[in-house]
């Protein structure tokens, strides 16, 4: 019954920025830690940003101070402002609970930045 569903991915140029947006339903969502991750091709599946439902955040050494995270607590939905895109930020950005279930990951929005 839980069900993640990202959106707001694209293709950009570096120095752009794009805002992705987790949509969260199921049981007791809106209670628990929360978080992005990202993969690229060939490589593992790593946490990019996460909030804790108190407010606690933690992001990757690569996008700290680029990136933000945040939750609606009216729609419940998990927001990723990404500014100052790299080229190595390339990947399909993922949500999920913070530390993830397996049975969780959606199909994630891909994110391109092309130099």
């Amino acid at each position: 019954q839980v069900q993640f569903v990202e959106s707001g991915g694209g293709s950009v140029e570096p120095g752009e920025s794009l805002r992705l947006s987790c949509a969260a339903s199921g049981s007791d969502t809106k209670y628990k830690d929360m978080a992005w991750y990202r993969q690229s091709p060939g490589q593992p599946r790593d946490l990019v940003a996460g909030v804790r439902y108190v407010g606690l955040t933690e992001y990757a050494e690569s996008v700290k101070d680029r990136f933000a995270i945040w939750r609606n607590r009216g729609t419940n939905a998990v927001i990723l402002v990404m500014n100052d895109l790299k080229p190595e930020d390339t990947a399909v950005y993922y949500c999920n609970t913070w530390p993830p279930r397996t049975e969780y990951w959606g199909q994630g929005t891909q994110v391109t930045v092309f130099p």
